[in-house]
């Protein structure tokens, strides 16, 4: 089974960091102007940023707001089984986290490709426990069915994306 064109982009920047300091990472740089933000930096939580980016890349429209985490609960059509390359918002204090579900690792954790996982676009786990929905981009809903194991290699649950 072929991914959809959103992850496909998405794992395009896989390991792609942003730059400490005043710098900001070029990829970062030219999403940001791209998507037409009124600011220019990596300091600001850039998760919807990458979601909104690989989205646009395979050819679907972004949400009006689609720097927030959150706004991403309104995209696409709404699906309630999981399903691997949805979108997925979860909850985090001061605001949210978006990213596309990749699978589950060994302890049933989600395994999230996203940016701004640990100022990075990483494939890390997160607990079902903080998802507020999963959206899946335009009318063509993927099979749902079994995740797919994709090993975490005993990181820790990630609980801090901004």
């Amino acid at each position: 089974m072929s991914e959809p064109a959103w992850i496909v982009e998405a794992r395009k920047h896989i390991g792609m960091r942003e730059v400490p300091g005043k710098g900001t990472a070029p990829t970062i740089a030219r999403w940001l102007r791209e998507l037409r933000a009124w600011w220019n930096d990596d300091e600001t939580p850039w998760c919807g940023v990458f979601v909104a980016a690989c989205v646009e890349a395979a050819g679907f429209k972004k949400p009006k707001n689609w720097f927030r985490a959150r706004a991403w609960l309104e995209f696409g059509q709404r699906i309630v089984t999981p399903a691997v390359g949805c979108i997925v918002v979860f909850e985090r204090s001061g605001g949210g986290h978006v990213g596309f579900l990749m699978g589950q690792d060994e302890h049933g954790r989600l395994m999230v490709l996203g940016g701004n996982q640990a100022n990075a676009v990483t494939i890390a786990p997160f607990d079902r426990s903080r998802v507020l929905g999963y959206r899946w981009p335009g009318t063509n809903i993927a099979p749902i069915g079994f995740l797919p194991f994709v090993a975490s290699n005993g990181a820790k649950a990630s609980n801090n994306e901004a």
